[in-house]
This record gives structure tokens, sequence and C-alpha cells, in this order.
């Protein structure tokens, strides 16, 4: 290794280039806890500056040029930052290593811009009385909410730009400082260069491969209880032993989360809980510990519930919208929202929650759960991100315009924190922004769990709480019934509905058996004499045949080809956690086909079932009852050797046999082959194609309603995620200033600083680009009026809540703003007519769309930018 330029492989995703020489340190790639990952490595270890106790750390962050990778989020700059900002110093008035060198993020412009403003979001949550009045709240306690906000501000609500640097990456080299340099080679791959030195960067995780956990969990196997507290983490963001602080409730034999906080995925599957079986999340806040792991819980095969007080899922919201550079009511079609009252009771199916409000820096509810029994209401308290009462009571100002809180809030607050309950889990942090377990020496709860710290607990606070260590359970309520069997009812019923119940209970009746981690249930190429319905846990599908990988979870029935037919399996189905499975005789399931006549209708759908199951989309937490539907609905298409690939704009084609090659600007991108899909873009995503997918050789296709796989989270996610590599790898090369492409090229220079405008002014653009595409390629009429259709929504949509957000913040020249929207949309009906009519050439209209949009965005769009922004308005 050369002396001058040094590089660590850290972890999946994560590399680490220093250049002592030059000063710089630069993680390449922050997925969730990449933190705990550099602590890990050495990489971040405490030391002394000047008599100043501190830390070594990163001072600069590559970014991903992908948003998501395999299901999870690349590019959580929250917590690195943070440690630069504070543990090392950088930030801190009079601390030896605040030089005035800024931590400085360097990637593409859209990712430095989502990155700015998820930071922003995960530093305030909402910004303004406007918004929290838009979440619920009245006027009265929306400007209580900013007073609280800007007294943990220090005052002032300051926007990332301020505080850090960023250099925006294109393909060419670039210097980073002091002689060190960084190109693009490929998407996500990136050569250093430092005085005649290379080393190369690869961000790229490989297939089904998942950023790794930086802690080791063992496996569990929890009880079904009627209700119970199983504790899924008592740590916090820099605690390198265990995860963050949140529970798991079980309720009637289902699983609630509490938060969701970073290697999710691998928590449920330590506990034996299958991604299907979570039926909802409770959520307090924001921060990047209690949010990374919402990634997990949208790859079942349905909307998981989730439940927040507005206040806190508009927070949400909008740092996950910031982060993946969506719109945020984008975020319904990934859960089920149900929104919560704060300081009530909430009946959410016989469990009810109180969500209490705590005072913190972004939007915060801990929860008070209860449950009703014989003996009477048994609870449990959660008390995520609370703030000590003696640095709340130094919070207290009886000047109602000045930043702080009031005694009346104060009084609410400590008698929230007073509530007992049966069993109450406590943040215990300390700090500016978490708890003091000494608030609690007086608590009249039945069990205390000290929680969210990294540190050693004191004597003092072990005289005050417990511990409870990962995959601890608290029974409150015992269960006298078989939840197990009530989940399979469920999963036979939604398989066989044409079968009455008495029937159904011969099926029934069959034995639950339970699996260790790392055991094979069915093993490729051997006849087995069963057929198993996976009820808890997860199951890895494998076979010599695919290199896919498919996590399966509850609903899914394992080896029901095989086992109808008495055939070897050709996949290999090996547990991940503990199991619970009804095992079915593959002699009696056979009888039960025969006799109800659905012989016939199952093994029509096996085949195509099976397909799917083996396929990247479909394959993982996807229950046999949702590939059936899936099934059912496919239709099948052919195309000849150098046949365009079309299938429609509302439809995704998964290819059956044959390949394909996907082509934009005469360069070969990928080759697709048995099992790849195309048509995303268009079909969930609605935007225009920037490349073609082109028959190498004869292929036949599936074809799939868009609107169909739109309604599962996990296919609808990885839709997103192959969307977003695909339109960078589409524009990798093209457009010398601009990116992305096309005819009307986005600029970074179009900006006006406020990221959902930026994101509809990049749409108009690529769908002003389709419509010339059409009319360039002369693609019919048809498709030149359907794009013509798409870009008139689209901008009378874009216009509508541009106005809207103008409205709310007062902006003086409103009136006249809109009134250049009406002259526009009367314009682009005028270019319709005209093309409509044949009277406008290529040219003309391309001249008229880059006026239309370009002009309007940099000659009067940019002058509410300033206005909105200083509203805190980003």
């Amino acid at each position: 290794m050369a002396a001058g330029l040094r590089k660590i492989e850290v972890a999946s995703g994560i590399s680490w280039i220093e250049v002592p020489e030059a000063d710089l340190r630069i993680l390449c790639g922050c997925p969730a806890d990449a933190v705990k990952h550099m602590m890990r490595h050495g990489l971040i270890l405490p030391t002394q500056v000047g008599g100043v106790r501190t830390e070594t750390g990163p001072n600069a962050i590559l970014l991903s040029d992908v948003m998501v990778q395999n299901g999870a989020f690349c590019n959580l700059g929250e917590f690195p930052i943070l440690q630069m900002f504070y543990r090392q110093g950088m930030l801190l008035p009079g601390h030896p290593n605040n030089s005035g060198t800024k931590p400085l993020l360097i990637g593409r412009p859209e990712q430095l811009q989502a990155q700015l403003h998820y930071i922003y979001r995960g530093n305030y949550g909402l910004i303004s009385e406007e918004e929290l009045q838009d979440a619920g709240l009245d006027v009265e306690t929306a400007r209580d909410m900013m007073r609280l906000k800007l007294k943990f501000a220090f005052g002032r609500i300051q926007h990332p730009r301020q505080l850090l640097d960023s250099l925006p990456l294109a393909d060419e080299e670039v210097e980073i400082r002091n002689g060190v340099t960084v190109r693009r080679r490929d998407l996500n791959v990136f050569e250093f260069g430092y005085k005649g030195q290379t080393e190369t960067v690869d961000l790229n995780l490989p297939p089904f491969e998942m950023h790794e956990c930086p802690y080791t969990l063992g496996f569990h196997q929890i009880p079904r209880e009627y209700f119970a507290v199983v504790h899924s983490g008592d740590g916090d963001g820099w605690d390198i032993r265990r995860p963050s602080m949140g529970a798991v409730l079980v309720y009637q034999g289902g699983i609630y989360l509490v938060d969701a906080g970073p290697n999710l995925i691998y928590a449920l599957n330590a506990l034996g809980i299958g991604i299907n079986e979570v039926e909802g999340i409770f959520h307090t806040h924001c921060h990047d510990d209690h949010f990374a792991g919402l990634t997990t819980l949208i790859r079942a095969d349905r909307r998981i519930k989730y439940f927040a007080t507005p206040m806190v899922r508009a927070s949400v919201a909008k740092k996950l919208a910031a982060l993946l550079s969506i719109e945020e009511e984008d975020f319904s079609d990934f859960f089920e929202v149900h929104d919560l009252v704060q300081g009530d009771w909430n009946d959410v199916a016989g469990l009810e929650v109180k969500p209490i409000f705590s005072p913190h820096p972004v939007e915060t509810t801990p929860f008070i759960f209860r449950v009703l029994s014989e003996s009477g209401y048994r609870s449990y308290a959660h008390f995520a991100d609370i703030i000590g009462l003696k640095l709340l009571h130094g919070m207290i100002t009886d000047d109602p315009a000045a930043p702080g809180l009031s005694k009346e809030w104060m009084a609410r607050v400590v008698a929230d924190y007073a509530e007992p309950a049966d069993v109450k889990k406590v943040d215990i942090g300390g700090g500016l922004i978490h708890g003091q377990a000494e608030d609690f020496i007086s608590d009249t709860s039945g069990k205390i769990i000290l929680s969210h710290t990294a540190l050693k607990l004191t004597d003092l606070q072990k005289r005050i709480g417990s511990g409870a260590s990962f995959g601890t359970v608290d029974v409150l309520i015992p269960s006298n019934r078989d939840f197990a069997r009530r989940s399979a009812y469920g999963h036979l019923a939604s398989y066989f509905p044409t079968v009455m119940d008495s029937h159904l209970q011969i099926l029934l009746n069959s034995p639950l058996v339970t699996f260790n981690p790392e055991t094979i249930l069915i093993k490729e190429g051997f006849v087995g004499d069963a057929i198993y319905l996976l009820l808890t846990g997860q199951v890895e599908m494998l076979s010599h045949e695919s290199p896919i990988r498919s996590q399966l979870s509850s609903g899914a029935l394992l080896g029901e080809l095989a086992g109808l037919h008495g055939l070897p399996s050709l996949e290999t189905y090996r547990a991940t956690s503990y199991v619970q499975a009804l095992r079915l005789s593959s002699e009696l399931y056979s009888e039960f086909v025969k006799r109800h006549n659905l012989f016939g209708d199952i093994s029509r759908l096996m085949e195509s079932r099976e397909f799917l199951q083996r396929s990247w989309l479909f394959g993982e937490v996807v229950s046999t009852g949702t590939l059936n539907a899936i099934a059912n609905g496919m239709t099948t298409r052919s195309f000849a050797a150098g046949e365009p690939l079309l299938v429609g704009d509302r439809h995704v084609a998964l290819i059956r046999h044959g390949e394909a090659a996907r082509v934009a600007g005469g360069r070969e991108l990928e080759r697709l082959g048995p099992g790849d899909f195309l048509g995303e873009e268009t079909a969930v995503f609605e935007t225009p194609r920037l490349s073609e997918v082109i028959a190498t050789q004869p292929t036949d296709v599936y074809v799939l309603a868009a609107a169909t796989l739109a309604r599962i989270p996990g296919v609808r996610w990885k839709l997103f995620e192959t969307f977003h590599r695909r339109t960078r790898a589409c524009s990798q090369g093209h457009g010398e200033e601009g990116e992305g492409g096309g005819e009307l090229p986005w600029r970074p220079e179009y900006s006006v600083n406020i990221q959902r405008i930026d994101n509809h002014h990049r749409r108009l653009l690529e769908l002003s680009s389709r419509l010339i595409e059409a009319m360039r390629k002369n693609k019919g009429e048809t498709e030149t009026a359907e794009s013509m259709e798409a870009l008139i929504a689209f901008a009378l949509y874009h216009f509508t809540e541009e106005e809207m957000m103008l409205k709310r913040y007062g902006y003086p020249e409103l009136q006249g703003h809109g009134s250049k929207h009406k002259r526009l949309m009367a314009q682009v009906h005028d270019l319709e007519q005209r093309i409509a009519a044949r009277s406008m050439s290529v040219a003309e209209v391309l001249a008229f769309l880059e006026d239309w949009i370009i002009t309007h965005i940099l000659m009067e769009d940019r002058r509410y930018a300033p206005f909105v922004n200083d509203k805190g308005v980003y």
C-alpha cells in the first residue's frame, strides 16, 4: 500500500480513503450504522487535542450514486455528520478541531441536494409554524412548538448548506482538497489519486448482499403471547455492541414494532420474525436510529400499518421524501397510514395506545400501551428520546416570544413522565437531547428498564432500573389461545377460497413443527414427504439453476410442486432463523387437492408461480397467495430478434425465455435474460423512457399490469430501486453540464434551491423530452397525444402545488405569479392544438418548450426562491 494514499475496506458498501499529508479522511458510502463500523475498525477513536477530549474520524463523505441498494438506504449521513460536528468538535465554538474547515460532502448534484435536505429534516423535522399547522396543530400550539425548536437550535434554524461544504461530482476528474483527486469510473465506482498513487473504491453491493450488521445478535425464539414486550434494542446510535433502542409488541399473537432502527432485517431474523408477520409500526420520531429500518418494512407483500401522530408522520414523510427525492404523498404507497391523537387513548384492534409529547428538536411522541385483562389493564411505556427534567427546567421562560417552553407545558411533561406502567422503558442517554435515569428514581412503575445509552450503568442507575438484553421478553398477559393455528387458517383460507372451513380443518389438524436456524427443511434433488406452510420466521430458497436467493416468510408454501407430483425438489429451503411451520404430508395434501378438484387450477398456476418465485423482483417475502394473484393476471407475448420489447405504458414485462439488450444513445447498457424485467419507468413512475429494450434473440415475456404490482410495497420498492439505478446508468456519460441526457437535460443552474420544486422541474423536462422523442421518431399520433396529455397534466399539478406553497408562506407576488401560470397553461394548450394539426416542426416544438419551461424557471421561479428559503423551506 502506498504511504500517501491509504484505503481500507470497512464493510460491504463502505470504504475509507485517507491522505494524512492532505489532512483528508473520506468515508466512502454511508449506509445505516456506518459510524459503528468505523468505530469497530479503529477509524473513530477517543483522543485528546490541546487537552480537550475528542474523537478521530472522517472529515469528508463520498455519497453513493444510487439512493438504495438491495432494499436499503445507501446515503445516511446524519450520524457521520453529527460525529464530525460534535464528537470531533468541528462545529463547537472554541474547540481545537473547529479550524473553520467544514465537513465535505462529495457526490452527484442530485444526491448532494437530497442529502442536504434529508439532514435538514433530520435536524429539525418540521421547520415552520405553517408546516406544523398543516400537520394538524392549532395556531397557538404551532407557535409554542417553534419556540421550543428555536431553543434547541440555539435561536436559529440553519440549513446544512451553512454548515457543510459540498463538491459536485460528474464524470471528469476533480480535485477534492490539497492535491487529492477523484473521478467516477463507472456507476458507483470511483478512483482517488494523490501524487501519482491511485486507489479504486467500488460501492456496489453484489446481488442479494446486504450492508453488514456491526454487532452479533444470535438467535431467539420469541413466544406469540396475548400481550408481551420483546426487547429488540437498548443502545443508541454510537453503541457498537447493541441495536438502538426499540421494542417488539406481541399482541394477540400479532407483531407490532416500536420504531425501526438500523439493521432491522437482522434484528427480526434473530428474533424469528418474518416480514410478513409484522402487522404495524408505532413510530416515535424521525432520527436515523429510529428511522433507518423503514425500508425493511417495505419488503412485505402488503402495506404494513403505520401508526403515529400527524406531526410525527409528517416529519418522517418529509425526511423520507428528501432522502429519496420523491413526493411526500408517496409515503402512503408503501405504508397504510393510521394517524393517532396525541394525549388520547387510541384503540388499535383492542390494543390501546396513548402518544405523549416529548420536547425534542424534532417532533417526538413516546408511547404508553395498555391491554385489558382479567386483573385490569396491563401496560407498557416506551419513552424514547425524552429530555432530562433539569435541562427542561432551564428552558422555561415567561416571555411568549422568546425561544423556550412555558411552565404549563413543563408541568404536562412532568406528569406524563410520571405516569406509571407495569413495564417502562426509558431513554437515559443524557446530554442535550436525551433523558436522565435520576428523573425516575421515585417512579412507581412495576419495572423500569434503562435504555438508549452506549455507556455502562452507574451504581445509582442500577438502583433505579433494570437492563434488558436483546431478545428478552416481558410477558404482560399470557396466551391461552393457539395463535399459530389461527395464522395457518388465515393463509389456507386465502389460498383455497372455494373450500369450506370444515374441510380446511383436515389440513389444519396437521402438526406444527419448529426448525432451528440454519436447518434445511427441503433439499434440492430429493423427493420429500411433506409440504410446509411457513407461519413464523424466515426461510431462504436456493437453487443451483439460479443465483437468486429468495427470502420467504409467513404465508409461503414450501415444496408444493415437488410434493404434489412426487418429484425431486428443484430448490433447497433453509431456515435463516427459528421457524415454525404447519407440516402437511404430501399424501394428505395431494388427496385434499384431488378431492376438491383443485389440481387443474393449482397446476396451471404452479409453473408461473415457481418462475416468479425464482426471480429477484418477486422472490422475496411474497406469500404464495399473493404470487397466485399475480400469476392469475399475467399474459404472455413473443418478440422476434431485433424487435423492441414494447408492452404498453401501464405494464411491466418479465422475460420468460430469450435475451434482450437495454440500449440508450447507441450504447448497450445491460443484457436482460430470464427473470429480468423492464417497463418500470412508464408503468409505475410515469416518466419517459430514457432507453430502449430490443430482443437479441427470440424472446417470450410475461406481461403484468402495473396496478397490481404497485399495491405490493416490496415489489414497488424494487421497481423504485431499479428505476433509479437504470436512470443513472442511462445518463452516465451523457450531457456535458446537464444530467440525464435527453432533448432537454436538467442542469444544476436551473435549481431554485427548493428540493420539491426542483424535482417537479426535472419531471417537466423529462416529459418534454418524451414528447420531442415521440415526434422526432414519428411514433404516431396516439403516443404523441399521450405524451402531450402527460405534460399538460403534470404542468397543471406543478403550478397548483407551487401556488399552494406560495400562498402558505404569504408570498406577496403570488397573484402575479399565478397569472403567469394561467398564461403558460394557455400557451401549452395552444401547442397541443398545433401539434395535433401538424403545423409545427420538431425544432419549433423544442424551441417552444425550452422557452416555456426553462425561461419560466430561470426568470420567474428564481424570484420567489429567496423568499421561501427565508421561511426555512429548501
